[in-house]
């Protein structure tokens, strides 16, 4: 259910920008100038070993961004995001009863991003992440049920991963991002255990 309707944001999102994008008259190329920008959006995280059958969160990630061209169809990208992270997992012995695993971090990828056309861009790179909080929230629907990580003496508070995606952009500055993060550090001390992350966001470039 969660994975359909990150599937049905991102296709609104790639309309709404298609839309923007039939209205704009630009050339094939990009301009030579450094751009900066906003951008925001889903994340649908887990992770990869260590709780057995682990469940997705739901959550968001927001920040900024700076585009760096090297030619008219390649460019280096930088970022600064806070993203929402983690995953959903059953209670040992409950009956269905979920807890949230909630990782949040300040993500810092570089990607290098080659234009296939007008607008469309693949991008691929290196992604620092710094951990900002962590805790377990036994109720992940209200206010309550949060609680300190069990294991958080053993979490690291540096993450390296790779990432990978796509990027539709108008003329206008507006923009539609589809992107995957696989952790290549483990999370935590004697762990194996490694962040994953699907994200789709808008953004603009000024």
């Amino acid at each position: 259910m969660k994975k359909s309707k990150l599937v049905v944001l991102a296709a609104v999102l790639l309309s709404i920008t298609w839309t923007a994008s039939a209205q704009d008259n630009g050339s094939n190329t990009q301009s030579m100038a450094v751009s900066f920008g906003l951008k925001g959006g889903a994340n649908l995280s887990t992770i990869n070993g260590g709780i057995e059958s682990p469940e997705s969160r739901v959550s968001f990630h927001a920040g900024v961004l700076a585009e760096f061209p090297i030619a008219e169809i390649f460019s280096i990208q930088a970022e600064a995001l806070y993203s929402g992270q983690g995953a959903e997992f059953e209670y040992e012995g409950s009956d269905g009863d979920k807890a949230e695993l909630q990782l949040d971090y300040i993500n810092v990828p570089v990607l290098a991003k080659f234009y296939l056309f007008k607008g469309f861009s693949l991008e691929a790179g290196p992604q620092f992440s710094f951990l900002l909080n962590d805790e377990i929230d036994s109720n992940p629907n209200s206010n309550t049920g949060d609680a300190p990580t069990p294991f958080r003496k053993d979490l690291k508070t540096f993450e390296f991963g790779v990432a990978g995606g796509l990027t539709f952009q108008t003329d206008l500055g507006l923009f539609a991002t589809a992107r995957y993060i696989q952790g290549v550090s483990d999370i935590a001390d004697n762990m194996n255990v490694q962040n994953a992350v699907f994200q789709i966001g808008m953004g603009y470039k000024f």
